[in-house]
């Protein structure tokens, strides 16, 4: 090669519904962009989810706009086939095609990925052990904190997966293990980059529970990172312990655990770092360690701190505290009102997916069996 030439470009393809995003699809972008120079993702219509899956809880519009803000994405291609073809890699200039080690199929159970497949421009990533959507819809229909604790199984967290799977059926590829954080997989995922000597440094706050992407990404929380990352050049985001959400919030949140939601909100390409386990209050020795310009907080409501004070109190004091209207009303109560409204259609829905799932396993793992007797 000679020195003027320049080296092409590798373009890599990955496509899928992208209806609730948690960090294992993040993590397979992640690791598809590794693969190449750049990455481009076509995200399904509502029409063609429904026709092979059935209805999606996010509409189309929204699921553009939760891939877009993952920071390995260099762009996304709206409307994608659902059965990725050659002629939609060559449309796009494409090498070759990306997905996880586990098998989508359509409405009539075949590959999706046979085409690129049988022309040798496919590839495999990892899936993500230890999150499935199917646990973390799941985890919605069933007022249970178990998903909180670590280390064990229990009869909640495996009843939770059954009513996201749909009782009776459990997919051979998909189907969640206990998800197990390490800091290795908390590199991969953060920039690593620490801010500028004169940057503006922005500081929010929050549960950011059912965020993707990990945890799952949702609009209304980009929305408001992506204004708030705005105001600065260097944004960091404080994660509160699931302690500290369930005291304000209730219930069963967050739905997403400390460790789900960190790896989550580390995959927005609006975020430069996170705080783990951040304290409630906003304090002068937090502000002071991490050069904090401004804070911001969306318009939720404030909960007093355990002892009933403003715990934005200080940068209140030091007119350092700005309100954030991100524009978008869809709250994280939203989204599970949609799953519930649709929950006997979603368990059937992945019923079908499982069991066109377990035939194909059976059949590779028959496959299998039968090579080895004649190799032997």
């Amino acid at each position: 090669m000679s020195g003027g030439s320049k080296k092409k470009e590798v373009r890599v393809w990955m496509d899928g519904c992208f209806d609730i995003v948690h960090f294992g699809h993040a993590n397979a972008l992640r690791q598809g962009k590794r693969m190449g120079d750049s990455l481009s993702v076509g995200v399904h219509s509502d029409e063609e989810i429904s026709k092979h899956k059935g209805p999606p809880v996010f509409n189309q519009k929204e699921r553009y706009r939760m891939v877009r803000a993952i920071k390995w994405v260099d762009e996304v291609i709206e409307d994608a086939p659902y059965v990725t073809t050659v002629e939609t890699l060559d449309n796009h200039n494409i090498d070759f095609c990306v997905h996880g080690d586990d098998i989508t199929t359509t409405a009539d159970g075949h590959d999706t990925y046979h085409l690129v497949k049988a022309a040798g421009r496919y590839k495999e990533c990892h899936r993500t052990q230890g999150v499935s959507t199917s646990d973390i819809v799941g985890r919605m229909l069933l007022v249970t904190k178990t998903h909180h604790q670590r280390g064990e199984e229990t009869v909640d967290a495996q009843q939770a997966e059954k009513i996201g799977q749909g009782h009776d059926s459990h997919s051979p590829w998909t189907g969640v293990s206990q998800f197990l954080p390490t800091t290795n997989k908390i590199i991969q995922f953060a920039e690593g980059k620490d801010p500028k000597p004169n940057d503006k440094i922005v500081y929010v706050a929050g549960a950011f529970d059912l965020f993707h992407i990990l945890c799952i990404f949702y609009v209304g929380h980009l929305d408001f990172l992506e204004k708030a990352a705005s105001l600065g050049d260097f944004l960091i985001v404080g994660l509160h312990t699931d302690s500290v959400v369930n005291r304000y919030k209730g219930a069963n949140y967050p739905i997403m655990n400390l460790h789900e939601r960190t790896l989550s909100i580390l995959a927005c390409k609006y975020v430069s770092e996170v705080v783990i386990g951040a304290p409630y209050c906003v304090t002068k020795d937090l502000m002071e360690h991490f050069k904090v310009d401004v804070v911001c907080h969306g318009q939720t409501p404030i909960m007093s701190g355990v002892d009933d004070e403003d715990p934005y109190k200080y940068p209140k004091e030091c007119c350092k505290f700005q309100m954030i209207d991100s524009g978008n009303t869809l709250t994280t109560a939203d989204i599970i009102d949609r799953i519930i409204t649709h929950r006997l259609e979603y368990e059937k829905r992945n019923k079908r997916k499982a069991d066109k799932e377990n035939k194909i396993f059976e059949s590779l793992k028959k496959q299998k069996e039968n090579a080895n007797e004649v190799n032997t």
